[in-house]
């Protein structure tokens, strides 16, 4: 089993509405990656937008 490269990231995001960020270990900047790690934390009926990621420092 091969363990995948991860690297902490800061997400930044709007949640409904209101100014919002989260740490996480991706494996890489991808909004798309970011999207379904808030969705696991989040309820389905929560509006996520405006995400950017970048790198935490």
């Amino acid at each position: 089993m091969t363990v995948a490269q991860t690297t902490k990231y800061v997400i930044k995001y709007k949640l409904n509405g209101e100014r919002r960020f989260e740490f996480a270990q991706l494996e890489s900047n991808s909004v798309e990656e970011a999207k379904d790690a808030l969705a696991k934390i989040h309820d389905a009926t929560d509006v996520i937008s405006e995400i950017t990621v970048s790198k935490a420092l």
